[in-house]
């Protein structure tokens, strides 16, 4: 897997799979999308994706939303992102 950050396009990418995102206010990111081709879906590049996007807001000391519900239901599984959440 390789996963490329485009961020004039606002995408985390690994080929065809996405992690869209937009940036509402300041610090504030909000992962609005996923997308998983098909034939690459159940080989763990939606979590990868959101695992990489997740980083990413550690890194740059920003505050998570997750308008998207892969993204939301990866946050409940994986509690160690809890506190990058918006209140």
């Amino acid at each position: 897997m390789s996963i490329h950050h485009d961020s004039k396009q606002q995408l985390f990418q690994d080929g065809a799979a996405e992690l869209a995102y937009s940036l509402p206010a300041p610090q504030i990111i909000d992962f609005t999308h996923t997308y998983v081709p098909e034939d690459r879906r159940g080989e763990g590049v939606g979590d990868a994706l959101v695992a990489t996007g997740l980083d990413y807001a550690r890194r740059h000391q920003l505050r998570v939303r997750a308008s998207c519900p892969f993204v939301a239901a990866f946050l409940q599984r994986h509690h160690e992102y809890a506190d990058l959440l918006a209140g």
